[in-house]
């Protein structure tokens, strides 16, 4: 899928952040467009998460310019960020098992009407959320400990839709999840794609972010190292931006066995 001229849905310029003595990036550049999945990668250490937190207003950058839609941006923290139309899954995917797939979707974002919650209006949010990404969920009302894996990555993602959000950032979303529940997750993240969305997609998982992604970015200690169209690049020019590897074989010495 090509990258269109028009202006990015997100533009990061120059974006750097320390901890300490740590640098933990120096001068990123990255750039995400509406009805694209830009894949972010690279080793322990190079900087995506950090990236990922800054983009989510959890981090504050040291330096640089977030522009949304063209227009600079401060994002001082995750409620300023999902003002802004930026929505998250982290890993540990902050839901309650205890609670149904409606009260996950909605979690701390709960509708009422008047002093009461609002259940109906929620429900009916929640099933058309579902229906939009086209989950494989029995219900609604379905408490989430019953949930596979996979099933609960989907309610993450299904919970970044509320608000109308127009990025969307997955942090190693198929991590820990089987082969045919990656696979599920996986097209719910093209259906993010197809709803017109821009997704940056961490993951460690080569083949996951050859398989979704538009463009694969690279970051190798905490700056950039490569941009590819995820179509044409070889797997082993890839690698190579990541380990930085000076020949083909150390690279795949080096990493072969750990990202495949």
């Amino acid at each position: 899928m090509g990258v269109s001229a028009r202006v990015p849905l997100l533009s990061l310029r120059q974006i750097s952040k320390r901890f300490g003595a740590v640098e933990a990036l120096v001068g990123v550049d990255v750039d995400v467009h509406a009805h694209e999945v830009v894949a972010l990668v690279g080793d322990n250490g190079a900087g995506k998460s950090t990236l990922a937190k800054i983009i989510s207003g959890v981090l504050a950058p040291d330096s640089g310019i977030i522009e949304i839609d063209g227009e600079e941006q401060s994002i001082p923290s995750p409620s300023a960020a999902h003002a802004l139309g930026v929505a998250t899954v982290f890993q540990d995917l902050a839901l309650a098992g205890n609670l149904d797939v409606t009260s996950n979707i909605f979690l701390g974002r709960e509708l009422t009407d008047g002093m009461l919650l609002d259940d109906g209006k929620m429900e009916q949010v929640a099933r058309q959320i579902l229906r939009d990404l086209t989950l494989r969920i029995p219900s609604v009302r379905t408490p989430l400990s019953e949930l596979s894996a996979g099933q609960r990555q989907a309610v993450a993602i299904a919970r970044t839709l509320i608000g109308s959000p127009r990025i969307v950032v997955l942090d190693e979303p198929t991590a820990a999840l089987s082969v045919a529940q990656t696979a599920e997750v996986l097209t719910y993240i093209e259906r993010l794609r197809d709803l017109g969305l821009g997704v940056i997609l961490i993951s460690h998982n080569m083949n996951d972010v050859r398989a979704v992604s538009d463009r694969i970015e690279v970051l190798r200690h905490g700056r950039n190292n490569g941009s590819f169209d995820a179509a044409t690049a070889s797997y082993e020019s890839i690698l190579a931006a990541i380990t930085g590897a000076t020949t083909l074989s150390e690279s795949l010495v080096r990493h072969s066995a750990a990202l495949r």
